[in-house]
């Protein structure tokens, strides 16, 4: 199949895009949220025809899961992003050069945005709203998992983009093949980035092989740290939340660290995950600790390679450390620079942490729960970005732009 088609449709779009007033695309997006309540029914009916195959024990099943809930939910962020204010046209810099020049940079849409992902089709609607709202044009690559999804879910956009007499070509859903990732990692000239999301396997594919430029959203291997003046009413509540709120999203907890003089608490902070039924893999003072007090099916002996996992379901690690030092120096070793949070009341503590945790986002007590578009005000979010250049953290509207320079004068020359 020739793919190269998609591309040069979506390349001619972005000139359509940028005529379009504000006023339009916010009016879009009103009525993409509209039709796609009112087809609830309808997007369930294929969304159960993807789960139905796979296995429900699959920790991507509740990826995949949509529900009324989860639908009400994306329409309400599809309806956040059409009442921010749009970045573009932003004047992030001016000033006037000596020689008389007017020189400003102004924010502008990054142009074909290409987005491979997995069995999320919440991705779908959250990527087509802010590349909409930033002037952007959407190239969807799901995978198959999602594939009926994903194809109810792009019909839904374009009625609402055919109402409005715009471009359909400005959101285009690539078929499930993987020939058709292959094709979209080699459009250059004509894909100006690719974000990919879902698993590290997926991620390290894309950044290993793409021709096209890549923006990195990485897994969630996420560490909470309960140090030697931690609260433990908070640490209960902070812990069972950041593990067991969506177990199945990046910034679900994978390890807490315990600090070794505070291990007499660790069996009152880890009772609200035994009522939620986590397995734990202890290390062996944090497993004495546990032992009598953590149900037995529950409770097993940690091995190297538990720690640095990114479990996705309803299982985590503990370690015990002997200090913030060396519980520093274990999150450096394990973590993916997603989301890391301390538990404590030492602002001394949390200042370190703060200040030498190389993370996109770094709490403190607080569950890394909220590591989430949504969550920071961005209306939602086109992925979580562990790298440093361009962006990092969760991705919202500004972080789909990029800028230009704009130069007036009078007349000048350069001598």
């Amino acid at each position: 199949m020739d793919y190269k088609e998609y591309f040069e449709r979506a390349r001619s779009a972005t000139r359509a895009m940028i005529r379009l007033a504000p006023a339009q695309t916010d009016a879009v997006l009103k009525e993409l949220a509209s039709i796609l309540v009112q087809e609830t029914d309808a997007v369930l009916a294929a969304n159960k025809k993807d789960l139905n195959r796979m296995d429900a024990a699959d920790p991507k099943y509740d990826r995949l899961l949509l529900t009324a809930a989860r639908i009400q939910d994306i329409a309400n962020d599809i309806l956040k992003v059409a009442a921010l204010p749009t970045p573009l046209g932003n004047v992030i810099d001016e000033k006037i050069l000596p020689n008389g020049l007017e020189v400003s940079r102004v924010r502008v849409p990054l142009g074909v945005v290409g987005i491979i992902y997995e069995a999320r089709p919440n991705v779908t609607m959250d990527v087509f709203a802010l590349c909409f709202k930033t002037g952007n044009v959407c190239i969807l690559k799901g995978g198959s998992d999602a594939a009926f999804s994903n194809m109810l879910l792009i019909g839904i956009i374009h009625r609402a983009l055919h109402k409005h007499r715009v471009d359909t070509a400005v959101a285009q859903l690539l078929p499930a093949e993987r020939e058709a990732t292959t094709a979209l990692m080699n459009a250059t000239g004509l894909v100006d980035v690719l974000i990919p999301r879902g698993s590290q396997q997926l991620i390290d594919h894309v950044r290993q092989n793409s021709r096209v430029p890549v923006i990195e959203t990485g897994a969630g291997i996420v560490h909470t740290y309960f140090d030697e003046t931690g609260d433990v009413e908070k640490g209960k509540q902070i812990i069972c939340n950041a593990k067991t709120r969506r177990v199945s999203v990046c910034n679900a907890l994978d390890c807490l660290l315990i600090d070794s003089s505070r291990l007499e608490v660790l069996s009152e902070l880890a009772l609200p995950l035994a009522e939620k039924q986590v397995e734990i893999y202890a290390d062996t003072a944090s497993y004495a600790n546990l032992e009598g007090h953590y149900p037995p099916a529950l409770l097993h002996h940690a091995q190297q390679e538990h720690y640095g996992t990114e479990f996705l379901s309803l299982r985590m690690a503990i370690k015990t450390v002997q200090g913030i030092d060396e519980a520093l120096d274990h999150i450096a070793a394990h973590s993916s620079k997603h989301s890391e949070a301390i538990i404590s009341e030492n602002t001394e503590h949390q200042r370190l942490f703060l200040n030498q945790v190389d993370a996109a986002a770094v709490y403190v007590n607080a569950s890394t729960a909220f590591t989430d578009g949504a969550q920071f005000g961005l209306g939602a979010e086109i992925g979580i970005s562990t790298q440093k250049l361009h962006a990092r953290g969760p991705m919202g509207l500004e972080e789909l732009t990029s800028y230009k320079w704009i130069v007036k004068g009078t007349g000048q020359i350069r001598n």
